[in-house]
C-alpha cells in the first residue's frame, strides 16, 4: 500500500476522534495524539532511502486529479515534522497538566501536523494553498490558548499577518492559474518551460512569483515579514513555540518557497528572472541574519531570545537556498549550487532538532521556577542537570561550536557563499555567528551556571516524560555533526536532487 495518504489521513482521523471521545474519555486526547504522532514518526523515518511515490486520490491522474508527492525533499520534511510533533506531544503529556481544555489543545495539535503534513505532501498549488491554512488557523488558535491578554494579543497579530500572507499566496496562485490553465505543480512546471522556455516568466508569473516569496516569507519569518514571531513564541505554551520554531516556519515557509520555486518557476535553469528572484532571497536572508542576531542579543526574557533566533536562523537556511538558486540562474555550476543547497537544507534540519530542544528545554525551566527571566535565574545546572545540559548542548550546536551539527550546516552555507562570489556576504554571516554565540554564552553564563539562586534555589529536574524528549534532540544535535557520512546520503542529499532535478519531478507525476 501506498503510505502518502496516511500522513494527511491519520492525524486528521485522530484531531476528529479526539473531541468526540473526549465527551465520554478524558484522556482521549493524550492517548489519541501520542498513538498518531508515533505511528506518523515511524512512518517518515521508513520512507527515509524509499523510492519516490505519487499517490492519485481516486485513482484520477494528474493533472485532472489530486496528487499526493513523497521525493527526496518532501520526507527531509515529512521527518522533522513528525519526529518533533511525537517529541513535542510527549513533553505535552506533563507540561499541559496545568491548562484547562486539553481535548481542544491536542484536537488542535492534529489538526496543525494535518496541515503541514500536507502542504508537504501536496502535488498542487491550491491544495497546498488549503492543507496551509488547516494548518496556520490551527496554529493560530495554539498560540493564543492560554487565553491571558498576552496570549490573545499574539494570536490576534499572527492571524492577521497570517491572513495577509494567505491573501497573497492565493492571488499568486490565482495568477499562475490564469498564465497556465493548471494548478497541478508538474503540469505547471512543464507548461511554463514549454512557452516561455528555459524557465523564464514573463510579467504575470514573474508578479506570482514575488507574491509566493512575501507570503511563504511572512509564514517562515523572513525580515520584513517577521513582525508576529517575536510575540507569538513567547506567548504559546513551550510545545507550540518548539512546532512553530522547529517545523511550522520551516514547513509552510522554506518548503514551500524552495517547491513552487524550484519545481514550478524553474529555478534549476538559467533565467534572468529567476536570478532577480534568487537575489531577493539573499538579500531577504541576509537582513534576517543580521536583525534577528542583533535583536536576539539584548533579549532577558529567554523565549523572546529563541525567538529572534529563530529569525537568524531561517536566515542561514535561505542563504543557503538563495545562493544556489542565484548560481543556477546566473550559468553557475551545477556542484556549487548543489553544496549551496546542501548547506541549506542540513540547517533546517539542524535548526529543527536544537530550536526544538531549546524551547522545550525553555519550558521545563519556566514549569520548575515559574519564570523565564534569565535576571532571575543561576546555576541551574545544578538544580536541573539534564535540562540544564541538554540547553547547553542545543546552545553550543546553533552557535557554530564544532563538532556539534549547527558548525557543519554553517561551514557548507559559507564555503559555498564564498565561492558564489558573495565575499561580503559570506563575511557578515560569519559575523554574525559569533554574534550568534555571544547571546548563547550570555544564556549559560546567567542561567545555566554559576551560583544557585531566585527560583533556581527551589527547583528540580522534571518528569522524565519532559526530559526525555530533550536527551533525544541532544542526541540528535551531536549526531547530526559527527555522524553525517552514514546518515547524509540517505536523508539530506535525495532532498538536494530532488530540488536540482525538476524534469526527474515532472517525470514522478505526470509519468
Amino acid at each position: 500500500m501506498n503510505p502518502v495518504p496516511l500522513y494527511v489521513a491519520i492525524p486528521l482521523g485522530a484531531a476528529f476522534l479526539i473531541p468526540l471521545l473526549g465527551i465520554w474519555w478524558k484522556k482521549s486526547g493524550e492517548v489519541l495524539a501520542t498513538l498518531a504522532t508515533l505511528l506518523l514518526a515511524v512512518l517518515a523515518i521508513l520512507a527515509i532511502g524509499a523510492p519516490a511515490a505519487v499517490h492519485h486520490m481516486g485513482g484520477w491522474t494528474a493533472p485532472l486529479g489530486i496528487a499526493l508527492v513523497s521525493d527526496g525533499l518532501a520526507v527531509l520534511l515529512l521527518v522533522a515534522v513528525n519526529v518533533v510533533a511525537f517529541l513535542c506531544i510527549m513533553f505535552s503529556l506533563k507540561y499541559m497538566k496545568v491548562y484547562t481544555g486539553l481535548t481542544k489543545y491536542y484536537s488542535l495539535f492534529m489538526l496543525m501536523v494535518a496541515g503541514m503534513n500536507g502542504v508537504v505532501v501536496s502535488g498542487d498549488l491550491f491544495n497546498l494553498f488549503v492543507f496551509l491554512e488547516v494548518a496556520s488557523v490551527a496554529s493560530y488558535a495554539l498560540v493564543a490558548f492560554g487565553v491571558e491578554a498576552d496570549e490573545l494579543e499574539a494570536g490576534f497579530k499572527y492571524m492577521i499577518l497570517g491572513s495577509v500572507a494567505s491573501v497573497m499566496i492565493l492571488f499568486a496562485v490565482g495568477t499562475v492559474y490564469a498564465v497556465t490553465g493548471t494548478l497541478n505543480m508538474a503540469d505547471a512546471a512543464r507548461e511554463i518551460a514549454t512557452r516561455f522556455g528555459g524557465g523564464e516568466m514573463n510579467p504575470a508569473l514573474l508578479l506570482a512569483a514575488a507574491f509566493f516569496l512575501m507570503g511563504f516569507g511572512l509564514k517562515a519569518a523572513l525580515v520584513p515579514f517577521h513582525a508576529w514571531l517575536p510575540d507569538a513564541h513567547p506567548s504559546a505554551p513551550a510545545p507550540i513555540s518548539a512546532m512553530l520554531s522547529g517545523v511550522v516556519i520551516k514547513s509552510l515557509g522554506v518548503y514551500a518557497i524552495c517547491r513552487v520555486m524550484f519545481h514550478v518557476f524553474g529555478f534549476a535553469s538559467e533565467s534572468p528572472s529567476s536570478a532577480i528572484i534568487a537575489s531577493g532571497i539573499i538579500w531577504f536572508s541576509v537582513l534576517s541574519i543580521v536583525l534577528g542576531g542583533l535583536m536576539a542579543i539584548g533579549q532577558w526574557d529567554f523565549k523572546r531570545l529563541l525567538a529572534y533566533s529563530s529569525i537568524g536562523q531561517i536566515g542561514y537556511v535561505m542563504l543557503g537556498i538563495g545562493v544556489g538558486a542565484h548560481v543556477l540562474a546566473t550559468g553557475g555550476t551545477r556542484t556549487l549550487a548543489a553544496l549551496a543547497i546542501l548547506g541549506g537544507l542540513f540547517h533546517l534540519l539542524n535548526h529543527a532538532a536544537f530550536k526544538s530542544l531549546l524551547f522545550l528545554s525553555s519550558g521545563a525551566i519556566q514549569h520548575a521556577t515559574g519564570t523565564r527571566d534569565m535576571k532571575m535565574l543561576s546555576g541551574l545546572n545544578k538544580r536541573m542537570p539534564i535540562t540544564a545540559g541538554a540547553a547547553n548542548l542545543a546552545a553550543l550546536s546553533i552557535s557554530g561550536v564544532p563538532p556539534f551539527s549547527g558548525f557543519w550546516s554553517k561551514l557548507i552555507i559559507i564555503v559555498a557563499t564564498i565561492k558564489a562570489g558573495h565575499t561580503a556576504i559570506a563575511a557578515v554571516a560569519i559575523a554574525m555567528a559569533f554574534v550568534t554565540l555571544a547571546y548563547y554564552v550570555k544564556v549559560q553564563r546567567e542561567m545555566l551556571f554559576g551560583p544557585v539562586r531566585g527560583p533556581a534555589e527551589g527547583a528540580r529536574e522534571v518528569s522524565p516524560l519532559m526530559y526525555v524528549p530533550l536527551i533525544i534532540l541532544a542526541v540528535v544535535c551531536v549526531g547530526f555533526g559527527l555522524a553525517y557520512p552514514v546518515w547524509g546520503d540517505q536523508i539530506l542529499e535525495p532532498a538536494r536532487d530532488a530540488l536540482l532535478n525538476g524534469a526527474e519531478y515532472i517525470k514522478l507525476v505526470l509519468g
